[in-house]
């Protein structure tokens, strides 16, 4: 591999690339259509081009179909702290304010899912549709975490960030090759292709990413008997009060279906839960055309059920 640099993110496509300032920092988004906003997060170990199969079938549908990089990866600044799921979330509504929107159907998957959860939690009027891919409600991550020894187990790698320092070197080297194996164990029987790994990694190896990546996991885990982790926690017994699309692949190795399955319990609204067969962590890049589908439908559906 060449050696990283920031224009490694910044991939060619019929989207737009752009930054934007929200919340005390700089952002990096790809956008693609014109219509209702749709605001895509990545997880972890992505940015913002795991989206880009959703960015094409959205723009078609009629909707304004943006991809934010998180704060400290892809082409979004790197800041010294800010990386709690509060602020982080705080990122993504103030990016939907910078667009100049009144709010977002807001599509997470992973931690993104995880700050997409918090988001529709705490700003409410800003999030008018919620899409939540491999990732429980937080209260449910926290109790799977806590309780669950499968889930403990599952997540190994969560605790593994907690160490200093290594974790960034694991991630970095040899080119990023955990990288690579990390997506391809989360995955399904659908492998992704060497050319969008590779993607990965190299946008893994551009300096500070690795650091900022883990950073959100170190607070996650140092932060459950801490006071700000424990108010957190009871900030989001609020219940989240706009229709809820629950995606997840029933073969996911890293959040157990059961974790996920019962978020509705904090969803007060229309909900939606959707197990796809077959498919492992990263639903919307093991089948695009499906999972696309899925979630363009419920997007024009005007009274989404339970």
């Amino acid at each position: 591999m060449t050696d990283p640099a920031p224009s490694a993110v910044r991939l060619e496509g019929p989207w737009t690339h752009r930054d934007v300032a929200a919340n005390g920092a700089r952002f990096h988004i790809a956008e693609l259509g014109d219509g209702p906003l749709v605001m895509l997060v990545h997880g972890f170990p992505q940015f913002w081009w795991a989206w880009r199969h959703q960015l094409v079938a959205l723009a078609d549908a009629g909707f304004r179909a943006v991809a934010m990089d998180l704060r400290g990866v892809g082409g979004s600044d790197r800041t010294p702290r800010g990386y709690d799921p509060a602020n982080l979330a705080l990122d993504i509504t103030g990016v939907i304010r910078s667009l100049g929107e009144p709010d977002a159907a807001l599509v997470g998957h992973d931690l993104g899912g995880y700050l997409a959860w918090t988001a529709a939690a705490m700003r409410p009027k800003l999030v008018r549709r919620l899409a939540v891919v491999s990732m429980p409600h937080p209260r449910r991550w926290r109790s799977a975490m806590l309780r669950d020894r499968r889930q403990t187990a599952a997540a190994s790698y969560i605790w593994g960030f907690q160490r200093p320092w290594i974790p960034e070197r694991q991630l970095t080297a040899d080119d990023g090759a955990l990288v690579a194996r990390l997506i391809r164990d989360w995955s399904g029987p659908r492998l992704p292709d060497d050319e969008a790994v590779e993607t990965y990694q190299r946008a893994m190896c551009i300096p500070s990413t690795a650091h900022c990546s883990i950073e959100p996991y170190r607070w996650l885990v140092r932060s459950l008997a801490r006071p700000d982790g424990i108010q957190f926690n009871r900030r989001m017994k609020r219940p989240v009060r706009v229709p809820t699309l629950h995606l997840h692949g029933s073969l996911d190795p890293v959040t157990r279906t059961r974790s996920a399955a019962g978020s509705g319990e904090y969803v007060e609204a229309p909900y939606r839960w959707r197990l796809f067969d077959g498919l492992g962590h990263f639903p919307h890049e093991e089948d695009p055309v499906g999972f696309s589908a899925e979630l363009v439908n419920w997007l024009k559906d005007p009274e989404p059920d339970r």
